[in-house]
């Protein structure tokens, strides 16, 4: 899985871990949380290593992908929480800034697409990860949410296209989430307003959009071509 150390994807880990899968956690920058992250889980009895690149670089990720056909035997899941994120009114983004989330966010997510769709076996399953802002509409999102639309659109194309190969391919779209990238910086007052905006009166956890992610990877079979919004009914 790609962006395994960070805060949503370190949890998608622990729970696909814990469902018995062997995890390969792929870090962008931070070796040393992957590394813990590796450790914390093979200390639980599960199955995991750490494995670095650059997810918009094909050499990279097909490393990727080959340790862990070479260490695993084959592949069944690829779940691509990895990228970044840059907010600023429309009229005011610096270019090198939608460049990169550009980058990051939508190549990125077609070369892990291509390699998955490439390599996964019969009964797999590809996610990848969209955003609750693309509903939402909020202030300062735009070039983000514009990235990310092009995820779903080309999460819902490959599903199509893989027709006959018994390969699910589905995008998750958390809303707020309490991980601590989100948290930094936002006030108590800014926390509770976002905390009272869904239904059900709270933030999202990392294992609330793990959960989902456990479904769609394993018993969800059904679910195919599907945009997954994974918001307590916020949008």
């Amino acid at each position: 899985m790609t962006g395994g150390s960070g805060g949503i994807g370190s949890a998608v880990a622990r729970r696909l871990a814990a469902e018995g899968a062997a995890v390969v956690v792929h870090y962008g920058g931070s070796a040393e949380r992957a590394a813990e992250l590796v450790e914390e889980i093979t200390a639980k009895g599960g199955v995991a290593v750490a494995a670095g690149g650059d997810v918009a670089e094909e050499g990279d990720m097909a490393a990727v992908f080959g340790l862990a056909e070479e260490r695993f035997g084959g592949l069944d899941v690829v779940v691509n929480t990895a990228g970044i994120m840059l907010l600023a009114p429309l009229v005011d983004l610096d270019l090198a800034d939608f460049d990169r989330m550009h980058r990051a966010n939508v190549r990125g997510t077609f070369v892990v697409s291509q390699l998955a769709a490439r390599r996964l076996r019969k009964g797999g399953a590809l996610v990848n990860f969209s955003t609750s802002v693309t509903r939402m509409a909020p202030p300062t999102y735009s070039a983000y949410a514009a990235t990310k639309g092009a995820v779903e659109a080309m999460t819902l194309i490959l599903a199509r296209e893989l027709r006959g190969r018994d390969v699910t391919v589905n995008a998750v779209a958390p809303g707020p989430t309490a991980t601590a990238l989100f948290l930094d910086g936002k006030t108590d007052q800014q926390l509770a307003q976002l905390a009272a905006a869904p239904p059900l009166e709270r933030l999202g956890t990392p294992d609330d959009i793990a959960e989902t992610v456990a479904y769609l990877a394993g018993p969800g079979r059904w679910v195919n071509g599907q945009v997954v919004y994974v918001n307590g009914g916020i949008a």
